[in-house]
């Protein structure tokens, strides 16, 4: 109900065929542009405050521009991006427009190569210096460098030392900006072998040149590049001289999905918008794996390449949950899935009443859970129709049966976001008021002081907006007991690979262990946790451990969940509230291909996740003076 910040997305679109072959088949030679545009605008979803593109040209002669970007910030950040490159065409007469050759000779973004990115910040950098794509310039074309990702280190301190002390010199400390400098220092030196390599077989002027840049080898720039990365990363580059490669970490934290037909080549963050930008059957597209990279070479032959030795899968079980469209078939039933697993729980917090019960659910993003969890209460109901039936002891007549068969699920659309309504105002009252009215309830949906009222979401994780506006305007419609239910798990712990959710404070669920810690005389748990993460405080990350986890281990996740109830309700509330949340073991049932689940366990894919969780709580500790 408070919505997560996204994470990024990218795209990228290599066409294999001169421009001319896309204008004669297509109609324009703007297939490629046209594609990325697609392949972006249906991953919206991972970006909201800046879009960037880059372009880069096969065939520019000397002295001619080969590298092209365009960048914007803000929601309108795709729309804004391509109407910028397209008003390098509206001045052309419809001859020179729909020239291919003139395209490649004269006209901006007519290239063959096309990279995108959709920004959501996740370090509290922004600003136009911050999107991607990122540039690295030199006069030698296979140095120049363009560089995106959906990722977040969590060693950027040690790379940047590890860079600095070999004399580089990185324009700002973000982590973008020092892996750009990274690979572009290896993709420097793979140039100068070549060049050396190239002079001592006897070449001199353009054909040292060419020789380079057919044998360039960026597998060479990437093994030696990620070799220090901690994090979960997908990583996109192209060079100036037509090299193109995306990356993807050993633990396959980050996902991306690629195409190739006999045209293109594509990569995307999400398989069902490569699905629907190129028409094709999931079949057809292919994961990037684990610690893998497809690297396309000038001439447009693909290869895979193995760039880092493969890691456990820990691919994120929040993309299934949230993140990614829900229109990708898989993460559509394993929505389900989640949704119709709640059906014992929350049949336990309704004690079982079904006839008394409705069930709806707020926000959008949680209609498909929604469904699976009315799926299973329609089974659940059909099977005590059945016991029922099967418990009278002579042939039902036609009212009998009839009493027992019309028993219904009952599903309500019991509240309406209004996207008209935008809580501008910043003072804190006036905002709160405000947000109280985001959301429209339909009156008369549910038998005042009767009914349950059940609403499935697909994470609870602050509690800001149940709190500050859900619960109160749901107790309008007078229900007996509203019920939140989350389909995912308790978010105890910060996520530190893409998603913005950095402190621990934020988490309802760490302020309600906390809470639970005061109340019960337990304060000296949270000291000692603390004592423990100071002593380890300088320890290299590969022996820090995550000990916040003691934090949670002295209560059940019903307790969590009952003291979370507690904290988040309004006063003058009238219904009794209840908090549901999935279980980790139903989680992995329902999402069995993607085990990570940190955010919900503490068990960290890479060192750097214990490092900066262990960081995490002692700022919590030192700034919240809960120990003083």
């Amino acid at each position: 109900m408070e919505p997560l910040k996204h994470e990024c997305g990218v795209a990228m679109v290599r066409l294999l065929k001169p421009l001319e072959y896309y204008q004669e088949k297509y109609g324009t030679w703007m297939y490629g542009l046209n594609k990325l545009y697609l392949l972006m605008e249906k991953q919206h979803n991972r970006g909201q405050e800046g879009a960037g593109l880059a372009c880069v040209k096969l065939q520019a002669n000397p002295g001619e521009e080969y590298m092209f970007r365009e960048r914007a910030l803000g929601s309108g950040a795709i729309t804004e991006i391509f109407a910028a490159v397209q008003s390098n065409f509206v001045d052309l007469d419809t001859k020179n427009l729909h020239d291919a050759e003139y395209a490649k000779k004269f006209l901006p973004f007519a290239g063959e190569i096309y990279m995108g990115h959709l920004r959501y910040s996740t370090t509290g950098k922004s600003g136009l210096q911050y999107v991607h794509p990122f540039l690295r310039r030199n006069n030698w074309r296979a140095k120049n460098l363009l560089l995106c990702g959906n990722f977040n280190m969590t060693n950027v301190d040690e790379i940047f030392d590890k860079i600095t002390a070999t004399g580089q010199h990185p324009r700002r400390y973000a982590d973008t900006y020092i892996m750009l400098e990274q690979v572009g220092h290896r993709l420097d030196r793979e140039v100068e072998r070549l060049y050396q390599d190239s002079v001592s077989k006897g070449l001199s002027g353009m054909d040292i040149t060419k020789d380079i840049e057919e044998r360039i080898d960026l597998s060479n720039v990437l093994k030696t590049s990620c070799v220090d990365w901690d994090g979960g990363y997908v990583i996109c580059g192209v060079t100036g001289s037509g090299e193109s490669f995306a990356v993807r970490d050993p633990w396959g934290i980050r996902p991306a999905f690629w195409y190739q037909d006999d045209e293109v080549i594509v990569l995307a963050s999400e398989r069902p918008v490569i699905q629907t930008a190129m028409n094709v059957s999931s079949e057809k597209i292919h994961e990037l794996g684990r610690g893998e990279a497809i690297i396309v070479s000038k001439d447009g032959r693909l290869r895979r390449e193995r760039i880092l030795p493969e890691k456990d899968n820990k691919a994120c079980s929040f993309e299934r949950i949230y993140f990614s469209r829900g229109s990708d078939i898989d993460i559509y039933k394993e929505r389900k899935m989640l949704g119709r697993l709640l059906v014992p729980q929350v049949m336990e917090a309704i004690e079982n009443d079904i006839e008394n019960t409705v069930l709806s659910f707020i926000p959008n993003t949680a209609e498909v859970a929604y469904h699976g969890l009315t799926d299973g209460f329609e089974d659940y109901l059909n099977d005590l129709k059945i016991k029922k039936i099967e418990a009278l002891e002579h042939r039902p007549d036609h009212d009998e049966l009839k009493a027992v068969l019309s028993q219904r699920i009952r599903c309500e659309k019991v509240a309406i976001k209004d996207i008209k309504l935008r809580t501008f105002i910043a003072e804190g009252n006036s905002r709160n008021d405000l947000a109280a009215h985001v959301y429209d309830i339909t009156y008369g949906s549910i038998v005042p002081g009767k009914d349950n009222l059940v609403i499935i979401d697909d994470s609870i994780v602050r509690g800001t907006t149940l709190k500050q506006s859900i619960i109160g305007i749901l107790d309008r419609l007078s229900p007996k007991k509203i019920v939140i239910v989350s389909s995912s798990p308790q978010v105890r712990y910060p996520d530190y690979y893409g998603i913005d959710m950095a402190s621990l404070e934020q988490f309802i669920a760490f302020r309600a262990a906390i809470s639970l810690l005061i109340k019960r005389d337990m304060k000296d748990v949270i000291r000692k946790v603390y004592e423990k993460s100071v002593a380890q405080k300088n320890l290299p990350k590969e022996e820090i451990v995550n000990y916040v986890k003691e934090i949670y281990s002295h209560f059940t996740d019903e307790e969590i969940s009952e003291e979370m109830a507690l904290l988040l309700t309004p006063k003058g509330t009238k219904a009794e509230v209840k908090i549901v949340y999935q279980t980790l073991d139903n989680l992995h049932k329902a999402c069995p291909d993607h085990p990570g689940d940190w955010y919900f366990s503490g068990d960290y894919p890479t060192p750097g996740g214990n490092r900066m969780v262990n960081r995490a709580f002692i700022d919590y500790i030192e700034n919240s003076g809960i120990l003083e």
